[in-house]
């Protein structure tokens, strides 16, 4: 089992109001977030010293919910404080970008950290079409061309053409190539059976997040599966990643308690925003393949949204507890889909730093010896 250390860099100081859509900025504090970046680049870095083997990151936009409008330069701000862990973009939003310019940085990274890149190619979560206005109804489409150019800009020693239906280049050639041979990990999200049929179908890397229903999570890991197979591969518990909120402490009670708060504040405020975003981009665009997966996202989120603390634990939706009681979850979720990545989120919401930390070293110390094998 491997796991990463995730985060989302959000801001904590968002005044305790709902929020509507977009969110204004003029609470925002430049020092605060200087801070903010400081502390959460130490943390990331220190990942490596509790032996987690991916740190990862990723791209969101006009909102506290995160920090990070471009995961790779938290990507390239980690290379040399980091030696052996896999610097994990997931990852970048290939619909809405440039993809020369996201296989060209992604190969840097991958070249300055000595083949260390996991390379995420993304679709994002509807609200990212809003803040960017583009449309989301050919982001599918814009993904699969994505892959596929930047692939070939990877892997193609010569100049080349490009003309597909949404990009169009006359001669491609890009420099540095990457580090690993042919190219980086890829990795797509697969948080519902049509983005698990399409991982499958581009032999990617699989991560699923948001999981409110571990039947819903295990028929998904099962499309990725069949789907693989029937597209000529077999894909191995290490293709798999599980995102997970997670909080570690010396006690259950300990826990809970530090994690009570920060889950409303990330339901509540940093996810208010987005949310009244999402609800329009999915009644009135495309974005999904038909109606009843955009009508399931939207119900996972509310889910989520309106259940206790305990009630997530119970359902699997985060980790949560004492070093025992959060392996004993770690068991059950790995019985019931049968993956070999987590991707634990320890910064969740307004969780204190210091309690991240501690949890970071509860977790290298007295869970991760118990649950490497599994």
């Amino acid at each position: 089992m491997k796991f990463t250390f995730f985060h989302l860099m959000p801001f904590t100081d968002f005044p305790d109001t709902a929020v509507d859509w977009p969110v204004g900025n003029e609470t925002f504090d430049a020092e605060r977030a200087r801070e903010m970046y400081d502390s959460y680049i130490d943390d990331m870095a220190y990942a490596e010293e509790c032996d987690f083997d991916w740190i990862g990151c990723n791209e969101h936009h006009f909102s506290p919910y995160s920090l990070m409008a471009n995961c790779n330069l938290i990507g390239a701000a980690l290379v040399h404080r980091t030696s052996k862990a896999r610097l994990a973009m997931l990852g970048n939003l290939l619909p809405l970008l440039n993809p020369i310019r996201v296989a060209e940085e992604y190969a840097m990274l991958d070249v300055m950290s000595g083949g260390r890149l996991i390379a995420g190619f993304i679709r994002g979560i509807p609200h990212e079409y809003v803040a960017y206005n583009a449309a989301p109804d050919d982001s599918r489409a814009r993904l699969q061309e994505a892959i596929e150019l930047i692939l070939k800009a990877w892997t193609e020693p010569e100049p080349f053409g490009w003309e597909s239906e949404h990009y169009q280049y006359r001669a491609v050639s890009i420099w540095p190539r990457p580090y690993q041979k042919p190219h980086p990990p890829i990795l797509l999200s697969g948080s519902n059976q049509d983005s698990a049929e399409f991982a499958a179908r581009n032999h990617a890397m699989m991560g699923i997040v948001l999981i409110a229903d571990l039947g819903l999570a295990r028929r998904t890991v099962e499309t990725y599966r069949e789907s693989a197979s029937a597209h000529g591969w077999t894909p191995g518990p290490e293709h798999i990643m599980v995102g997970q909120h997670c909080c570690i402490a010396e006690t259950d009670a300990e826990a809970l308690d530090a994690m009570r708060e920060p889950v409303r504040y990330f339901h509540q405020v940093l996810l208010g925003g987005p949310r009244t975003a999402q609800k329009i981009v999915v009644q009135k665009t495309r974005f999904f393949a038909d109606e009843k997966v955009g009508e399931g996202f939207a119900k996972r989120l509310a889910t989520l949204h309106e259940r206790s603390l305990e009630e997530m634990i119970e359902a699997g939706s985060l980790l949560c507890g004492s070093p025992e009681t959060v392996v004993k979850q770690i068991r059950r979720l790995k019985d019931e889909l049968g993956h070999g990545m987590f991707n634990l989120t320890m910064k969740v919401g307004n969780i204190p730093d210091a309690v991240v930390r501690r949890g970071m070293e509860l977790f290298r110390d007295r869970v991760l010896p118990e649950v490497r094998d599994l």
